[in-house]
């Protein structure tokens, strides 16, 4: 029963944390453009998403490293702790960026404080979340196999 629960709790906790970064990029961003006015102004938003979204991170990744603790010793675990200790890396880039995004921004009028330097950790923020999201996937395949494996040897 237990393996159950935290299979469903990390499904749950995954469906939040990528499930939300991939609403949030592919539509939210441009319809909040659109509404608002202007990316500018969406970014004013996302400045307070992104902090949500990596909270999300982690309480996923805290659930992931359970069930990969919990899986049978092997390969394909150390693969697994490769690729989780991966993602937990990139969340600490990412939460480590944030505040360097936010100190170059003045939410009174919408300004961005130094363009050039805005936008070369901005694109650093979007690459490090790219490679994150794939290495989720990544994992998230590794996850799956596992299981598969561990339910076919209780048969």
């Amino acid at each position: 029963m237990i393996t159950v629960l935290r299979r469903f709790l990390l499904v749950l906790a995954l469906m939040f944390w990528q499930g939300g970064f991939m609403f949030y990029g592919g539509v939210v961003v441009e319809v909040g453009a659109i509404v608002l006015g202007s990316h500018r102004t969406q970014g004013f938003v996302t400045q307070a998403v992104t902090e949500y979204l990596n909270a999300a991170g982690a309480v996923a990744l805290a659930v992931w490293g359970w069930d990969v603790a919990a899986g049978r010793a092997g390969t394909e675990r150390r693969l697994r702790w490769i690729a989780w200790g991966a993602l937990v890396v990139l969340l600490g880039v990412l939460v480590l960026l944030h505040p360097r995004l936010d100190a170059l921004l003045e939410a009174d009028g919408f300004r961005v404080l130094d363009a050039r330097a805005y936008r070369r950790l901005h694109q650093m923020y979007l690459f490090t979340s790219s490679v994150q999201w794939a290495g989720a996937l990544v994992l998230l395949a590794l996850t799956i196999r596992a299981w598969r494996a561990e339910d076919g040897s209780h048969r």
